[in-house]
């Protein structure tokens, strides 16, 4: 039964120091969610992003603080549903579609704060239109918006 009394924070450094993870798997991210129950994915990503611990995808979810970073999340990504969709694992592959898409909403959200979250959202949108595709959309994408050699200067 989950303690009411500490907080997630708080939580989370006890069962981390006392199941000492080499890194964020299926395993731990499950044992995680259900020992620290209720609390949202998104905070508990970001509590442990914090930690420095490597995380597996699809556990990882999205970064997009840069679209370097998005790029990297969303080819990870890319990589653990294109294996769920070949072993027939619908669970795991819906898992990364709704990974996508909340973050492709957050994107959305603050478009109006940060108009670079527009072409973030749109990358979200072409994995999520056509997951297989999007490795040479994004490098036809990044040359097309790369400043020309003249611009640059």
């Amino acid at each position: 039964m989950p303690s009411t009394s500490k907080s997630v924070k708080q939580q989370l450094r006890e069962i981390l120091a006392e199941t000492q993870p080499a890194a964020i798997t299926e395993a731990v991210w499950l044992q995680l969610i259900a020992r620290i129950s209720p609390v949202s994915e998104s905070y508990l990503r970001d509590l442990l992003r914090d930690t420095g611990l490597p995380f597996e995808q699809p556990y990882a979810g999205i970064r997009q603080h840069t679209l370097t970073e998005l790029e990297e999340s969303l080819r990870g990504m890319l990589a653990v549903y294109l294996a769920a969709t070949a072993e027939g694992n619908r669970t795991r592959a819906r898992y990364c579609r709704r990974q996508v898409i909340a973050a492709k909403d957050r994107a959305k959200f603050l478009t109006a704060k940060h108009p670079e979250k527009e072409e973030m959202a749109q990358w979200m949108l072409v994995w999520l239109e056509n997951p297989e595709i999007f490795p040479a959309w994004v490098e036809a994408r990044k040359r097309a918006i790369a400043p020309s050699p003249s611009e640059e200067s």
